[in-house]
């Protein structure tokens, strides 16, 4: 399956992996406003999410007044997330677009790129991270900047099978039980995800979706950033459910310092 094919088939589902998927459309945007805020200033910023999913950051922050232009590389989950903001009265813009490949979909600078929900990780390679980072300093303004959230994967065991249990979600007359299980190969880990749809009959529905994540480190993904050319890389901790990465694009010189002197 292909990372593509995965968010296709999680699309019906991705919003069971939260207890409660509007609350935490609200609780992400306002975390993120509030760093977006002490860093670009009170105004409301251009910002394009990279990897917007079925849309969970991209309309908590377009309901808090943030122009938003959305991509993800799948389809399936760009349909899903327009109408969630259709449904809500929020206009974004959206489209399918690969991360290593933005600047030439999008073709416009924005104030912020943004790829939450640990995104990245998606790209297996140093290489394809580094790509992705240098598309996403093409598409910033000057001045302007890059957030990420990742999961810390320097604390997670690498030692065997892991399971990652997300609980039990009721949802129109079916009861969802969902857990992952991460099975690491060096670097990388095979991920399934599994929703198990209960009726109250005697049979269970499972069905299961397969991709590969690296898991990569805080530390190697910073210094990737500043190889692609941002400035002021750092981590941020306490603010979101997952560490937040940022980094600025340099401002440009001003025409009086290009002049210099006197």
């Amino acid at each position: 399956m292909s990372v593509e094919g995965f968010y296709d088939e999680l699309a019906p589902l991705y919003h069971l992996i939260f207890p409660d998927w509007d609350a935490s459309i609200r609780r992400q945007a306002r975390a993120l406003d509030s760093v977006i805020r002490e860093r670009w200033g009170d105004g409301r910023v251009s910002i394009l999410d990279a990897a917007c999913g079925i849309g969970t950051q991209a309309v908590g922050l377009a309901a808090l007044g943030h122009r938003m232009t959305a991509s993800d590389i799948s389809d399936v989950e760009v349909e899903r997330a327009a109408r969630e903001a259709k449904a809500r009265g929020l206009a974004i813009r959206f489209s399918v677009a690969d991360m290593r490949h933005l600047a030439a979909h999008h073709r416009e600078l924005f104030d912020l790129v943004i790829a939450c929900d640990n995104a990245v990780p998606h790209l297996l390679t140093d290489e394809e991270l580094l790509t992705a980072f240098g598309q996403f300093l093409a598409c910033t303004r000057p001045g302007g900047g890059c957030l990420i959230t990742v999961r810390d994967y320097d604390r997670e065991d690498r030692t065997q099978v892991q399971v990652k249990p997300y609980g039990v979600r009721d949802e129109g007359g079916v009861r969802y039980l969902i857990w992952q299980v991460w099975e690491f190969r060096g670097p990388v880990y095979d991920l399934a995800m599994y929703f198990v749809a209960d009726r109250g009959g005697p049979d269970c529905t499972t069905r299961v979706m397969r991709w590969r994540y690296y898991a990569v480190g805080i530390d190697n993904l910073m210094e990737l950033m500043r190889q692609a050319g941002f400035v002021q890389v750092e981590r941020l901790d306490g603010r979101f459910y997952q560490p937040i990465l940022l980094g600025r694009r340099a401002a440009e010189p001003s025409a009086a310092a290009d002049r210099g002197g006197i």
